[in-house]
């Protein structure tokens, strides 16, 4: 499938620098499953659910995955993309082309990496010289939260972001990008879905850094995508499948909660414990197995995220939400306003 398929065009001034304060006073497009539209705020959500409706979300925690060091006199800026073991990791490094193997980049007098491969993908493979929970409590020291380019920030970023770029339910640290649906969520909104009777469940997916990468090919089919690690357990599973099977409605919050537990259902629509990494890449065409409605940001233009959503609902009327959202001044991206989207009954 071509990618410019799921081009569009966005104003600059609709990317959000900063996230909505509070975090549920956000915007909301409910997409009906007939395609009808309602303007509503993320504060309506259990108005807006079933009372026996479940929802999906990826307690995930961001870790402070990005890093200014040198090398020599040289500045380095280096982004986590993926944990390769308890010392290692493949990284993202500005004008990486000018390292080399064996090259040493310094963070503080005794935090440092040396630079074991540089990888045809452009990526950088590091060791650093602390490993397990003391590498983690180096990054807490010097690290700063991973936003996506798009959010301008000066070197270092701002001291909100720690608290602002991160779910208040985020339990399992890993993750070098927020799982951005779930930044909508408060204590009082969680309050009125409890008082709904509306469920919450939850797994682990922990998003890597090739949330910040276009897809660079002409036809979707050559698209690599990134593994990210995940876990689903036993008991979640359990009541999921319970839950399915009483016709009751499963809704994930974010893209990167319904990616797992599509990973994780069979063919026959039943969902299985699961514990490694993911590689699903949904476009047009999938057959979704569990998942009847999402909750989700606004994505980027020829991004997997976008073609996700378009795999969900279908390419015209993404295309046609977005451009309302567009016209109505709706705030796009990680920080951005959100959708509530129902499977098409059509």
């Amino acid at each position: 499938m071509r990618t410019d398929i799921f081009r569009f065009d966005l104003p600059a001034n609709l990317i959000a620098n900063y996230p909505a304060e509070p975090r549920d006073s956000a915007r909301l497009l409910h997409i009906l499953s007939d395609g009808t539209l309602k303007d509503k705020v993320v504060a309506d959500l259990d108005t807006l659910l079933r009372p026996d409706d479940v929802l999906i979300f990826n307690d995930t925690k961001v870790i402070p995955a990005r890093l200014y060091g040198k090398r020599g006199l040289a500045q380095v800026e280096l982004t986590l993309f993926k944990q390769e073991n308890l010392s290692d990791w493949t990284t993202l490094i500005k004008n990486a082309r000018r390292l080399k193997t064996g090259d040493q980049i310094d963070f503080t007098d005794d935090f440092s990496a040396e630079v074991i491969k540089k990888n045809e993908t452009g990526s950088v493979l590091v060791r650093f010289n602390k490993s397990g929970a003391d590498l983690m409590g180096a990054l807490h020291q010097v690290g700063t939260m991973p936003l996506p380019p798009y959010i301008k920030r000066e070197r270092g970023g701002c001291q909100s972001d720690k608290a602002d770029y991160q779910t208040i339910y985020a339990r399992h640290e890993g993750a070098v990008a927020a799982p951005t649906a779930g930044l909508h969520f408060t204590e009082g909104l969680f309050r009125r879905l409890d008082q709904k009777g509306i469920e919450r469940l939850f797994l682990t997916l922990h998003v890597g850094g090739g949330t910040f990468l276009p897809v660079k090919v002409a036809d979707t089919d050559h698209h690599q995508m990134h593994a990210e690690y995940g876990v689903l357990s036993s008991e979640v599973a359990v009541k999921i499948n319970a839950a399915k099977q009483a016709g009751r409605r499963i809704i994930t919050v974010g893209t990167t909660s319904l990616r797992l537990l599509e990973t994780a259902t069979d063919e026959t629509g039943i969902v299985h414990p699961f514990c490694g990494d993911t590689r699903i890449f949904i476009t047009p065409g999938y057959r979704f197995k569990i998942v009847d409605a999402m909750f989700t940001n606004f994505h980027l233009s020829e991004s997997t995220l976008f073609m996700l959503v378009c795999a969900f609902a279908g390419i015209d009327r993404m295309k046609a939400a977005y451009a309302h959202a567009i016209q109505k001044q709706y705030r796009f991206f990680s920080y951005g306003d959100a959708c509530l989207i129902e499977k098409p009954t059509d």
